[in-house]
């Protein structure tokens, strides 16, 4: 069963988990602040819930948006402000999802200028929306981990990573290991008998 307070806890624990690897990997590509950047930021939400006043996925928006540094932060709070603004309107966690994570990756397009084949969070984020038209949570999360897997073929055009070429081949961008990372947590909670692997391995 979908539900927003567990979702929270399960995506935190994770980024909790991969932080050392998400700052390795930003470390090869950017500033080396991804992993410290996601770890705050989820922390700061899961502290903002515990107070009250704000859904999971509200209090993520509302800190990623407003509090959260680095090229990612902003990026990622439009995603979990159309989502929580989503899941408030549509009761059927599915096509909440859907809705909210499309209307999250037009905004990121719109304000980024990133497309699939750019090495970002868009490349694991837009084939979940797109699995989201026909599946579920675990679909929409293996289609993640692929795309997020797929950007260690590419070479980055636009960003930090842009500037260091061939140095990052063979590694997957940060963002887009995050956004997997979110799907996974999303779908080991709503499809608990779902068999997936961690995007990180």
């Amino acid at each position: 069963m979908f539900d927003q307070e567990s979702v929270l806890r399960r995506f935190a624990q994770v980024v909790e988990d991969a932080h050392g690897e998400l700052t390795r990997l930003d470390q090869r590509s950017g500033d080396g602040d991804f992993g410290d950047n996601l770890r705050g930021g989820v922390r700061e939400a899961v502290a903002r819930f515990d107070a009250g006043g704000s859904s999971a996925f509200g209090a993520l928006g509302e800190v990623f948006l407003d509090e959260v540094g680095g090229t990612s932060g902003p990026l990622l709070g439009l995603l979990f402000t159309e989502l929580a603004h989503a899941l408030d309107r549509e009761a059927e966690p599915v096509a909440a999802f859907r809705a909210g994570a499309a209307a999250g990756l037009a905004a990121i397009q719109r304000v980024g200028e990133a497309q699939v084949g750019d090495r970002t969070l868009v490349d694991a984020l837009a084939p979940a929306v797109e699995a989201l038209e026909s599946g579920g949570f675990a679909t929409a999360a293996k289609a993640a981990a692929e795309g997020a897997a797929r950007t260690g073929e590419l070479r980055a055009r636009m960003g930090r990573a842009s500037y260091v070429g061939e140095r990052v081949k063979g590694e997957p961008d940060p963002g887009a290991v995050g956004i997997a990372l979110l799907f996974w947590a999303v779908a080991t909670v709503a499809e608990p008998d779902a068999d997936l692997p961690s995007p990180l391995g």
